[in-house]
């Protein structure tokens, strides 16, 4: 099981392909994914790495957080995650994971924050039907209608669907294939659409349900990071 990456959602496009159809596809983007940390089964109990994205401003970091990026000798990171891998596939920290951890036709798992929709009716909500538009029916066109049964049990179960705050939960899509890998620029390419908003973060990993594909590279698609001579040259 190798780890997965932090990615921004960048918006949508589409692909043509070589017989002129078109393939709507979300853009990705890494922003500098790099290792924070790693949790082995010897200190931990368990076998994860934790990836740190995008860069934050040191005030806006707490104390802790930065004897953390500090210890890891890395930037302080706007998002955090940690992925659980095989001991085999631990990536050293400092290692930048790069777009070539994943490689064209093969199948990944998204997750993502939807976007929110606020406070919504149970017909948009939970697709129920709604009420007659007439036949006695006057002013309750789109209510929920009864949510309880008679004197016994006299109470509503709890789960019950109603109105509510729709949206803005964390969404996984299962078995969504890559598109394309743009290397150079940072990019990974989906077919279709990925749960959230533009500039949202989304986490790409394998597909639990899949095989991985014969050429992922493992453990991963990593970059050193550059040494103080090779930045001061």
């Amino acid at each position: 099981m190798r780890t997965g990456v932090i990615t921004q959602k960048v918006g949508m496009m589409r692909l043509f392909t070589d017989d002129g159809k078109h393939v709507p596809v979300t853009v990705l983007k890494l922003d500098g994914c790099q290792v924070v940390a790693q949790r082995t089964v010897e200190k931990d109990g368990y076998s994860a790495v934790q990836l740190g994205s995008g860069l934050a401003k040191v005030k806006r970091v707490t104390k802790a957080q930065r004897g953390h990026f500090a210890k890891a000798q890395v930037e302080p990171k706007r998002k955090v995650a940690e992925f659980r891998v095989t001991p085999d596939n631990l990536v050293a920290v400092g290692d930048f994971i790069t777009a070539e951890h994943f490689v064209p036709g093969q199948i990944v798992d998204v997750s993502g924050i939807t976007i929110g929709k606020g406070f919504a009716g149970t017909m948009k909500r939970h697709n129920y039907s709604g009420l007659e538009a007439s036949h006695g029916v006057s002013i309750s066109h789109r209510s929920a209608g009864s949510t309880g049964n008679r004197q016994d049990p006299g109470r509503t179960f709890k789960g019950k669907k109603m109105s509510g705050h729709m949206g803005q939960v964390l969404v996984t899509t299962q078995n969504v294939e890559i598109a394309k890998v743009d290397a150079e620029r940072g990019l990974i390419m989906i077919k279709g659409g990925v749960p959230g908003s533009k500039g949202g973060w989304v986490m790409v990993r394998d597909a639990v349900k899949r095989a991985l594909h014969k050429d992922a590279p493992k453990p991963a698609a990593v970059r050193k990071p550059a040494t103080a001579t090779q930045q001061t040259a």
